[in-house]
């Protein structure tokens, strides 16, 4: 648990720092932003900027440990492929949640020229959430605790750690309370309150199956490449999803999707958890390593 432990304490240090400048950094009067996105905004910078000194002094710091310890040509191949394989079981989603009425097109949208626009920010969108989140968690946290622990370990943590992080985040205050010193800290110290509400039980339960499909993927094949496809088209649907319908709380199996962006929930999580399960036992037989 040590290596998981590190990456937190990192991850919290950077949003305390975020939580110390947001309000020197408002008070100027500088950004017209709300408040939670400039703390959330400038823990991310302190994420990046601090990442590789902190990479460094575990010991991780390179390319096979991050997980690009392979050729280009088949970086970029297995890549692409993740990508196609993330569009169609996210795809396999967003179709079931039409047509169980969970989610509805939008009849206003002007499809063609909406689709295109938003379509490409999704692409650009996937493949960076992609990259970070894949170099972070499946590349330099899978190496250090699967080097301390070993591979359930491993995928275990990283799985925890990569589903808690999506809800550590700032929220906005309660109405009538001013941003102020006092405003801040209690917006810090509601960002490790809100994490445990029961609303987000079932998105939860989605990233986590997630995390474990992509640890998996970093384990067979011994790099990120194909995570990072994976995560890149999942993102993608998931984004043009959001912008081509509504969420429909009416609906009777409404209670499939969960709070965090209307998409993923118990049926994201059966659904990954069941390739996962497929994807681990195929491999295990086809003695597969690499892609």
């Amino acid at each position: 648990m040590r290596p998981t432990a590190l990456f937190f304490a990192y991850l919290f240090v950077c949003l305390l720092l975020g939580a110390l400048l947001t309000y020197p950094v408002m008070s100027t009067g500088w950004l017209d932003e709300d408040p939670q996105r400039v703390m959330g905004r400038l823990a991310q910078v302190f994420i990046l900027l601090g990442l590789w000194p902190f990479l460094k002094r575990l010991q991780l710091a390179d390319r096979t440990a991050l997980g690009y310890g392979i050729q280009k040509p088949v970086f970029r191949r297995a890549l692409a492929l993740g990508w196609v394989e993330g569009v169609a079981i996210l795809a396999v989603l967003a179709v079931t949640l039409v047509a169980l009425e969970i989610r509805l097109p939008d009849a206003d949208l002007e499809l063609w020229p909406y689709l295109a626009k938003k379509a490409l920010q999704a692409l650009i969108g996937g493949l960076l959430i992609g990259v970070l989140e894949e170099t972070f968690f499946r590349g330099a946290l899978y190496t250090a605790i699967r080097r301390r622990d070993g591979v359930a370990s491993a995928v275990i943590w990283t799985a925890l750690l990569y589903m808690l992080v999506h809800f550590l985040k700032p929220s906005a205050l309660p109405e009538g309370v001013p941003f102020d010193w006092a405003g801040a800290w209690q917006m810090f110290g509601a960002v490790f309150v809100d994490v445990f509400q029961w609303k987000h039980l079932s998105s939860m339960a989605a990233l986590f199956m997630v995390g474990v499909f992509l640890a998996m993927v970093r384990e067979r094949t011994g790099h990120i490449a194909w995570g990072i496809g994976l995560h890149a088209g999942w993102v993608f649907v998931i984004q043009v999803t959001r912008r081509m319908t509504d969420g429909n709380p009416d609906a009777p199996a409404a209670f499939l999707v969960g709070s965090y962006d209307g998409v993923i929930g118990w049926l994201a999580a059966v659904w990954i958890g069941l390739l996962a399960l497929l994807f681990w036992r195929w491999t295990r037989r086809s003695g597969a390593n690499g892609v």
